[in-house]
């Protein structure tokens, strides 16, 4: 009985081991939440775990989606990813749960200009912010420390990026291991105290993401665990033997790093100072890549010379990332699973998204110790409510757009069983006070040019409401000393007083048709206190009253000259009453897409120097822009003022003639106490250039425009208009807008443009 007994025995044994080994060798999904650094049992008798490597490069890295979609459209489940600067971005929003078709939509409607700019949209700042903006154009602050210049960590902060990943990551804001997201994942970074290679792999995942992408240079540092973080290209740009130690057997390495250049191509400092760091890069990415072993699958996407800054290619980068991984789908199709599998993979992936918490306490964990107490105040509402990113995101643009501070950001923090708000509020590295530059140039190319260069010197944070004392100095064609103290009477609540004085002088030249007859220098002393109320970041309305004190002289021209309008020699001083109302929601106040702004004052002169005369002014400035298919931009102003009781003074007269003022006609060709013009302005957007403060968006524009200045009001009426037509190139730099255009008027006059200044 035994010899039969073993022939059924050794019959079982060979049918039933094939059949085992066929079922060992089809991939199942992997339990999510596991530890990635020792493979699961049930996993490991039943496929190999795969694990996903997405190496650096800046925008390049946006072809990282695109292999995702291809590993989607294959079925081949991810087990563990580690990635480096965006790559470290990319593999982080699918380790969150994401789906490569969400970040694909993520990337196509990011507005990556705002994305890389520190500060809110204009049309979140406070309205305080915004009239700086009209005044100085240079976009870079100069932090002053110790009677010292100080310049920022990094051209970019990085806040807006920061508030996006924040936003993306909010479902998974619970899980602080990154073995228990929906994937595990590890990113890299680098300290840059000690150039050592840091591995994150718990925390808080959306600072672990923009640290690995802190570009030196670029971006400022990130502090996180007690120590500074720079981008992890600078020590490992392609994470290969991370992603090993995390318990995979086979390794998906994705490179998009940056290829070294030819010889013809290194002919400036930067493409050398590029290269150096490229090769040192591409040395270690080199050593990482010689790991691999024959079941490890390496995707090089065709990127070329892409640059790192191309962020707005995003239809080619994910087409090479697609065509890439496409051209590997042999390989990729022997670690698919079936559709059930993959359904189950992605459901569980999914489960692990959970809806925002519910709000229990706020707490200010790091940062300036000045804004504690107006943070508390501004989210105090939230308490006892379910997480909203969209309000907790308006709250940051209300304290933030106010300056001061470098970062305002959160994250979800639990104590005592209890999920709440952890703010991280980081003052200004370069303040609290900084100086602002501005500079205007004009020339006529008739050899007639200006120049006007300004400071502004601000001392924020002087009160715990958000004092500031502002000086401004400004010499050329103006030259002005001023000095205010805007001090708001308590946090958020809008009222605010603000004392000022200030000594200018300028010139003010006379023509007679087109050309200049004379020139006046007004000097001009002055002091006061406004008071008013600001409505959130879109509006104003401010009284006020100033004393005015100072004189006109004729420097150019002939005194005995019957066609000179004005005294060649006029004292003068009143008694200033004054009412404004301001609004403004423009998204720019250089190049504006969309939003109105709108200025309506009356001032009232009294006690006017001689006693015999009084005068009430009115003025109005209205301006709104609609864009459409992104690119074309159609903007309508309206400008008016009248001056309801004449007098004979120079410096109350309005001028009009210039670019977008009259185009055709030179500047301050006509003067009178009434005026109006409108202006229809389309303008298209033909090129831009890198991310932050090279960002250079390139305009070309056409104006019609319709204006005059009249001596009675009479005389207003549509015939007396002049009309004028303008053509302009326009360049958005940081410096402040740059045209170069030609004007032409109805009566046959002709002016050419190039200048560095504001217009409308």
């Amino acid at each position: 009985m035994q010899a039969p007994r073993m022939r059924v025995t050794w019959v079982l044994l060979w049918l039933v081991c094939p059949i085992m080994a066929l079922a060992a060798r089809q991939p199942v999904a992997p339990q999510p939440g596991s530890a990635a650094g020792a493979r699961p049992a049930a996993a490991a008798q039943h496929r190999l775990r795969i694990g996903l490597v997405l190496s650096g490069g800046g925008a390049r890295g946006m072809a990282h989606v695109g292999v995702l979609k291809v590993l989607q459209k294959l079925r081949v489940p991810i087990d563990a990813i580690a990635g480096t600067s965006m790559g470290a971005v990319v593999g982080g929003l699918y380790a969150s749960g994401l789906s490569p078709g969400q970040i694909e939509r993520t990337l196509r409607s990011m507005n990556w200009q705002e994305a890389f700019s520190d500060r809110p949209p204009r049309e979140d700042l406070t309205l305080r912010r915004k009239q700086e903006d009209e005044s100085f154009l240079v976009k870079f602050p100069i932090g002053i420390k110790n009677g010292r210049p100080v310049l920022p960590k990094g051209l970019i902060e990085g806040q807006s990026l920061t508030e996006m990943l924040r936003r993306l990551t909010l479902p998974v804001a619970r899980i602080t291991n990154f073995d228990d997201l929906p994937t595990p994942f590890r990113a890299v970074a680098t300290d840059l105290e000690t150039g050592q290679e840091v591995v994150m792999g718990a925390g808080d995942l959306t600072s672990a993401m923009r640290a690995s992408l802190s570009a030196p240079g670029v971006f400022a540092p990130v502090e996180r665990g007690g120590r500074l973080l720079v981008d992890g290209g600078v020590s490992d740009n392609v994470p290969v033997d991370v992603a090993r130690a995390m318990g995979v057997d086979v390794l998906i390495v994705v490179d998009v790093g940056f290829p070294l250049l030819p010889r013809a191509k290194l002919t400036s400092v930067t493409a050398i100072s590029n290269q150096m760091l490229a090769i040192l890069i591409h040395r270690r990415s080199e050593k990482e890549l010689a790991h691999l072993g024959p079941h490890d699958i390496l995707i090089r996407p065709a990127l070329g010379d892409t640059s790192s800054f191309d962020f707005g290619n995003v239809n080619r980068l994910l087409a090479a990332g697609e065509a890439a991984a496409w051209n590997m789908r042999r390989r990729l199709a022997a670690l698919s699973v079936s559709p059930e599998q993959y359904a189950a993979y992605e459901a569980r992936r999914d489960a692990l998204r959970q809806p925002p918490p519910r709000i229990a306490f706020v707490k200010v964990q790091t940062g300036a110790n000045v804004y504690s107490e107006p943070i508390e105040k501004l989210f105090k509402d939230m308490v006892g409510k379910r997480l909203s990113p969209d309000a907790v995101a308006r709250r940051i643009t209300t304290l933030y757009g106010q300056g001061g501070l470098d970062t305002l950001d959160y994250r979800v923090g639990r104590q005592d069983g209890r999920y709440g708000l952890l703010i991280d509020a980081r003052g200004a590295s370069i303040g609290p006070n900084y100086m602002r530059l501005g500079l205007s140039l004009r020339d006529d190319f008739e050899g007639d040019s200006t120049y006007d260069a300004a400071a502004r010197y601000v001392m924020s944070e002087i009160t715990r409401t958000g004092g500031e004392w502002v000086t401004d100095g400004e010499i050329g064609q103006t030259s002005l000393l001023a000095t205010e103290v805007f001090l708001p009477l308590s946090n958020f609540s809008g009222w605010f007083v603000m004392p000022h004085t200030s000594v200018s002088a300028r010139n003010l030249p006379f023509l007679i048709g087109q050309s200049e007859r004379a020139q006046y220098r007004v000097d001009t002393f002055e002091y006061g206190l406004d008071a008013g109320k600001q409505f959130g970041n879109w509006g104003e309305i401010r009284a006020g009253v100033y004393r005015e004190e100072g004189r006109s002289r004729l420097t150019i021209g002939d005194p005995a000259d019957p066609q000179l309008p004005f005294p060649p020699f006029q004292t003068f001083g009143s008694r200033t009453y004054f009412v404004r109302f301001s609004y403004d929601t423009l998204d720019d106040i250089n190049f504006p897409h969309f939003g109105e702004r709108a200025l309506l004052q009356w001032s009232g002169a009294r006690n006017v120097v001689g006693g015999e005369q009084s005068y009430n002014q009115v003025t109005l400035d209205f301006l709104a822009a609609h864009t459409w298919r992104q690119r074309n931009t159609l903007a309508f102003s309206l400008s008016g003022g009248s001056t309801l009781k004449r007098v004979t003074n120079l410096r109350m007269e309005f001028p009009l003639g210039g670019f977008l003022d009259l185009s055709g006609l030179k500047q301050y060709s006509l003067y009178g106490p009434h005026f109006g013009i409108g202006r229809l302005i389309f303008y298209r957007e033909v090129g831009r250039g890198g991310p932050g403060y090279f960002d250079v968006p390139i305009y070309l524009g056409l104006s019609l425009e319709a204006g005059n200045v009249w001596q009675n009001m009479s005389d207003a009426n549509f015939t007396s208009l002049h009309k004028d037509v303008s053509v302009f190139l326009g360049l958005d730099t940081f410096l402040g807008p740059l045209y170069l255009g030609s004007g032409f008027d109805d009566h046959g006059n002709q002016a050419y443009y190039l200048f560095l200044g504001r217009t409308f």
